[in-house]
């Protein structure tokens, strides 16, 4: 079941946060590289992935040669779960990520995966492989930079190649900053710019001119894989990145950059004891 709910905040906070976040959606914001209003972004978000949704597992598969696999593996095992945890799968799609987590704790914790789009959510929850995991898995259906859960509940929160679909990606990273608990360990997979020049470039041919062809002919829409990669090259570099984390409130925040850099994990903790 998905659950489309907002929970634990306090309405006046909600009346603050609501009439800020009307202050800035009064401007403009990117959508891939197209200029969009920022209140409409969502809507662009929600119509991408709507799209996508069928085909996304097969086409992440193709179009990283099947490479994500071994990127999310390493995301959640620097995540250090235990069994018992509590665990945010923050921008969660279909739920790799979350099983991940689930098989790590042994069956003996719990996963919420929140998304703001259902099509992405029921995809992933229907499918055959992992059904007996993905039914301990909780859906929510929300917007990340509101996240419907009470402040400092959370273990552990992971987001993986989402937030650079936010609107205003810094309320996102806030927001997993205050529902984890204090020690809380939080975790970001997301693409980024190789790091060799050489090997730059050939990415580059590649995102602009290959992906887009593969996207067409395999999933039905080119221009679905050309925002994939507009949208990776505004995404903030590995240490612009480090640097809002850390004003955000984040501690101990490292990265690691995978594959010559197509991707890099990046993780802290809250300010707090440690378990």
């Amino acid at each position: 079941m998905v659950i489309n709910i907002t929970l634990g905040n306090d309405p006046e906070k909600r009346k603050e946060e609501s009439s800020n976040t009307s202050e800035k959606d009064q401007g403009t914001t990117h959508f891939g590289f197209k200029k969009v209003p920022a209140k409409e972004k969502i809507q662009w978000v929600r119509k991408h992935f709507d799209t996508v949704a069928q085909k996304y597992d097969l086409m992440n598969t193709l179009l990283s040669f099947g490479i994500h696999y071994l990127w999310k593996r390493t995301t959640v095992d620097l995540l250090r779960l235990q069994p018992g945890d509590s665990v945010l799968d923050a921008c969660g799609g279909t739920g790799d990520l979350s099983i991940l987590a689930l098989k790590r704790m042994k069956g003996s914790g719990k996963t919420v995966l929140t998304d703001i789009n259902r099509k992405m959510m029921e995809t992933g929850r229907h499918k055959s492989t992992h059904a007996s995991i993905r039914k301990r898995i909780l859906y929510v259906q929300g917007d990340a930079e509101r996240l419907s859960f009470r402040s400092e509940v959370f273990d552990a929160a992971m987001v993986g190649f989402g937030f650079r679909n936010l609107t205003h990606m810094e309320e996102g990273f806030k927001e997993m900053h205050r529902v984890l608990k204090p020690g809380g360990r939080f975790i970001c997979l997301e693409f980024s710019n190789p790091t060799s020049p050489l090997f730059r470039r050939l990415y580059d041919f590649y995102s602009f001119h290959i992906m887009p062809l593969l996207g067409l002919i395999f999933g039905g829409s080119r221009q679905a894989y050309t925002y994939l990669p507009e949208s990776i090259r505004l995404f903030p570099s590995p240490d612009e990145l480090t640097r809002l984390l850390e004003e955000i409130g984040f501690r101990q925040v490292t990265y690691r950059p995978l594959t010559n850099g197509i991707a890099v994990v990046h993780w802290g903790l809250k300010n707090g004891s440690v378990r």
